[in-house]
């Protein structure tokens, strides 16, 4: 009989905590400052069309990127708010949202607000390596050397952001969560019980994170853009906004084919540097920490494995109606 293909999830630290997402529901798991684990879930909504632009090369990127921007921002949002509130403000805090009218415009505005984000970081991501390129011309003129010098520019702004804020308590506890949100996921691909010790005995490390991702971007744009002029610098500038979609779409791809990879010598290192960012991006976690992602996980499969058997039991009813 043919094994039955593992089910491929992912996640992101959150303050506090760790979300992780499945095929119906993401979840995401915090702790609150007295200790207590408070859980928060949202179905993840999808359609016909949204289904079939996830099976296209290239485009699912695009797709993936703008999900994951408009899920994140739910739960980052919910983290943010929960995490120092003292439990015993929690009576009144549900008495006042309560009163508030929760419309779909807010959900709508948050959902907007972090594509927005995503959008105007990637630009500013693209366009001020572009400016400081422009001004080295005088030692680096020929359009080969240009885009050299604007890919190093990009990935040197990269690492130093990374790692200043890194440096912050704050973010270093969520380099943290994201370094226990690896180690559960690599428990579950290796079949392990998810516990904390065999979690902990994970790597922090994985090669579809979206730090590898980033990475990817500046590599495969550095590519792109040896196809294109690099003067005048207005033509430049909108080759390079135009071509943000095209960057996206093939990193995504190269992020899927490094994973498919992994597992084989010598074409594994194609991921490494990815693997190599993360170094950065995740840090190693605190029992407690391990605790919070393994707590999240488990009530992500809980809620897909309920969903999965209601649905045989709709389709086993139908069967017995007909």
């Amino acid at each position: 009989m043919r094994e039955k293909k593992k089910a491929v999830y992912g996640g992101q630290a959150i303050v506090e905590g760790v979300m992780f997402g499945g095929r119906k529901h993401a979840v995401s798991a915090i702790r609150r400052n007295n200790g207590e684990i408070e859980y928060y879930k949202e179905p993840l909504q999808t359609n016909a069309t949204l289904q079939k632009l996830k099976k296209i090369p290239f485009v699912r990127g695009i797709v993936a990127i703008i999900q994951a921007s408009i899920n994140g921002s739910k739960h980052l949002n919910f983290s943010s708010e929960r995490y120092e509130v003292s439990p015993e403000d929690d009576e009144k805090i549900a008495i006042e949202k309560a009163n508030q009218k929760n419309t779909i415009a807010t959900y709508l505005g948050i959902s907007v607000l972090a594509v927005l984000s995503f959008l105007i970081g990637k630009v500013i991501f693209t366009l001020v390596p572009v400016l400081l390129a422009t001004t080295l011309k005088s030692f680096f003129s020929t359009d080969f050397e240009q885009v050299i010098v604007e890919s190093l520019i990009k990935l040197l702004l990269l690492l130093t952001y990374i790692y200043l804020v890194s440096l912050t308590p704050f973010i270093k506890r969520v380099f943290q969560y994201h370094g226990a949100e690896h180690k559960v996921i690599n428990a579950f691909e290796n079949n392990l019980p998810l516990t904390v010790e065999n979690v902990q005995s994970q790597s922090r490390l994985h090669y579809r994170c979206g730090s590898s991702f980033i990475l990817f971007t500046v590599v495969v744009g550095m590519f792109i853009y040896f196809l294109v002029p690099t003067n005048p610098l207005w033509l430049r500038i909108i080759d390079r906004l135009l071509l943000i979609p095209v960057v996206l779409g093939i990193a995504f791809e190269v992020l899927q084919f490094t994973n498919l990879l992994r597992n084989i010598p010598v074409l594994k290192w194609l991921g490494y540097l990815g693997l190599w960012l993360q170094l950065l991006t995740t840090k190693e976690p605190s029992n407690d920490q391990v605790e919070v992602s393994i707590a999240s996980f488990n009530y992500l499969l809980s809620l897909e494995k309920n969903h999965d058997e209601k649905i045989l039991e709709f389709l086993k009813n139908n069967q017995l109606q007909s």
